[in-house]
């Protein structure tokens, strides 16, 4: 037995260390990371069920990040409310309380919504009919009470703000209302949307999103419910995001692309998720550039862990739903599809411009129930919104048209339905959004999607963190896909 446990001993040294040798693309701040934020970490700080933990004030990133990296990020939050309302020409609060007024901060119940109609007219539709306990069969995620709390303002990062305050007015669309790639500057290209192709702007100001900061990491959870409000389906994975052009906050050129690569092939952002559960998907892994050039298609690669192949999904492909979850590679952050008049031409229009009232969180305490699939401690405040109706041209496309609402203030899209082509209403998304007032950055903590006509939903629940100098180029191209991933 002596001789077993010291054989044993001399073979796990003999692993560990081919292990430091064979490994290299495991590198001090990926292990960081993994170490401190994927699913184990995650879990300890809030479970996917009845847990109210406040997980942004319990595991906040001013206590993840190492101090010189917030340090980058950090600014003094009133210089910076100041800076970006001068720069897009208002503040939130100053320009909603208007419908409604009778409708004051405070705690409500479905039970109230024939006590207080006011409800009705500053919901959207779909929320407010989620605006109920969670009863099968249904679609899970309704919530049977909720808080109003007092509109907030919601400045961006003043490095990004400054950016957005000095390019200005640079950037172009052409004759048909798409960008003219070579005119784009770091920070949101249209601060203040107008004329005929104000839709498109708002939509390049999403496309242009800062969310998570420049570059950034993450774990993500989701689980899929049935009709029934039972989970069916369940994945994890680890996501890195790199910021090829428009960095305001971690310059690397003065042009804000992160390399000459990035700029002679008009590359915007790469994007990276390594799947490590369910076990049927350890190993799978997507990668995806995002190109500003109108006819050059975004790229998706996927590394199939069971094939060890790696495939390059085609424009079908990226119609078709991602794993086993309620939403398509097009319908990523509400919209993630390419705005081009060749491969996918709409039909832009602003359709409304009023508040509307939609849940943002201040610490992370908002929860999903285990019974019923109810979320529970959400806020929702009064927000200044544009609703872009686009109605789709190509009629070989899985959607007629998509509702999108974008919060004036930030840009963000915080809820979008799609339409199958029979007019019929197919799914919706609704986004939750954590705001670190002590850097400026928005980060997605849950996303909500759901199939209204095969009844089921999707709950996305994500901790996302900025980060400096982390990402780079071998960690977005093929060769490091299969890697990452053995």
């Amino acid at each position: 037995m002596k001789k077993i446990k010291t054989f044993g001993t001399f073979f796990l040294f003999i692993a560990v260390v081919l292990c430091s040798i064979a490994l290299p693309l495991w590198s001090a701040e990926r292990d960081y990371v993994v170490e401190r934020i994927i699913h184990p970490e995650f879990d300890k700080h809030k479970r996917y069920f009845d847990d109210p933990r406040p997980v942004f004030t319990n595991w906040s990133w001013k206590k993840n990040m190492p101090p010189e990296q917030y340090a980058v990020y950090a600014s003094d939050p009133e210089v910076t409310k100041r800076l970006w309302a001068e720069t897009i020409g208002f503040k939130a609060p100053d320009v909603v309380g208007k419908i409604a007024p009778e409708i004051k901060p405070g705690k409500y119940s479905y039970n109230d919504k024939e006590k207080y109609p006011g409800l009705k007219a500053l919901m959207v539709p779909a929320l407010y009919e989620r605006f109920k306990p969670g009863v099968a069969p249904s679609l899970a995620g309704n919530f049977p009470e909720m808080e109003i709390v007092p509109t907030r303002q919601y400045p961006w990062n003043l490095k990004i703000a400054q950016a957005t305050k000095d390019n200005a007015g640079q950037a172009k669309l052409d004759e048909k209302g798409y960008l003219i790639s070579k005119t784009l500057r770091p920070g949101f290209p249209f601060p203040k949307p107008s004329g005929k192709f104000a839709a498109q702007q708002y939509l390049y100001n999403n496309r242009q999103n800062y969310i998570t900061g420049e570059d950034s990491y993450g774990v993500i959870r989701q689980t899929g419910f049935s009709k029934n409000l039972k989970p069916d389906y369940g994945s994890k994975g680890i996501i890195c995001y790199l910021r090829l052009q428009g960095r305001a906050v971690t310059p690397t050129r003065p042009d804000g692309f992160f390399d000459e690569r990035a700029k002679a092939r008009d590359e915007t952002l790469n994007f990276r998720v390594e799947f490590y559960a369910p076990r049927d998907r350890f190993g799978d892994a997507l990668l995806s550039t995002y190109y500003n050039d109108v006819d050059k298609l975004d790229t998706i690669f996927m590394y199939i862990g069971a094939l060890r192949r790696v495939r390059k999904l085609s424009n079908t492909d990226t119609q078709d739903t991602t794993g086993g979850s309620d939403y398509t590679y097009l319908d990523s952050f509400g919209f993630s599809q390419k705005m081009s008049p060749t491969l996918y031409p709409y039909k832009y229009e602003i359709v409304e411009d009023r508040e509307y009232l939609f849940p943002y969180t201040i610490d992370g305490s908002d929860y999903l129930t285990s019974k019923g699939a109810e979320w529970h401690g959400l806020k929702f405040e009064r927000r200044p919104v544009v609703v872009l109706k686009l109605t789709q041209l190509d009629k070989n496309f899985i959607y007629s048209k998509r509702m999108i609402y974008v919060d004036k203030e930030t840009f963000q899209i915080l809820h979008a339905e799609m339409y199958d082509q029979k007019g019929r209403l197919w799914r919706t998304y609704t986004h939750l959004s954590y705001y670190d007032t002590g850097t400026g950055i928005h980060s997605m903590t849950k996303q909500l999607i759901q199939d209204h006509l095969d009844v089921h939903t999707s709950i996305n629940q994500a901790y996302f963190m900025p980060t400096v100098g982390w990402s780079q180029r071998n960690k977005f191209d093929i060769t490091s896909l299969q890697d990452a991933v053995k």
